[in-house]
């Protein structure tokens, strides 16, 4: 891949992160990319929590690839540190291209830098795609998850 930067987001990227977010088919449900202002308040809550991560892949100027890194100590497992990878997104056009395996590589190798002893993400039950391709970086589906919408 030829000049791929992967940086911090900045609020211009927020339209192409939408962008993508909403490209899929639960996205398709869940995001509104006509209405930014949601994200633009939750982009200024992200970027002022020192624990938070959002980077964008960027090639040739234009926003390929996004995903957000949540550090967070805790007493568990002897006081260790643990990240969490969310919203990971490739564009339409560089599905396949390698780049979710650098971008997560990215995330890794932060969660390193970062002294975590752990890197957890979730994918949706029905993204099976997904669940193959985590499995071939190296992840294990070890949990079962919940969650409760409020």
């Amino acid at each position: 891949m030829s000049d791929l930067e992967i940086r911090p987001a900045t609020a211009d990227d927020i339209p192409a992160i939408v962008a993508m977010l909403a490209d899929d088919p639960l996205g398709a449900e869940r995001e509104s990319p006509d209405d930014l202002a949601p994200y633009r308040a939750a982009f200024d809550r992200v970027v002022r929590d020192p624990h938070q991560r959002l980077v964008v892949a960027v090639r040739d100027g234009k926003t390929i690839g996004t995903l957000q890194l949540t550090i967070i100590p805790g007493l568990s497992r002897k006081g260790a540190t643990r990240s969490i990878i969310e919203g990971v997104r490739i564009h339409s056009d560089e599905r396949g291209s390698g780049l979710g395996s650098q971008l997560i590589a990215w995330a890794v190798e932060e969660s390193r830098r970062q002294k975590c002893h752990l890197v957890q993400l979730t994918s949706d039950a029905t993204r099976t795609d997904a669940h193959r391709f985590y499995e071939r970086l190296g992840f294990e589906g070890s949990h079962l998850g919940f969650k409760m919408n409020l």
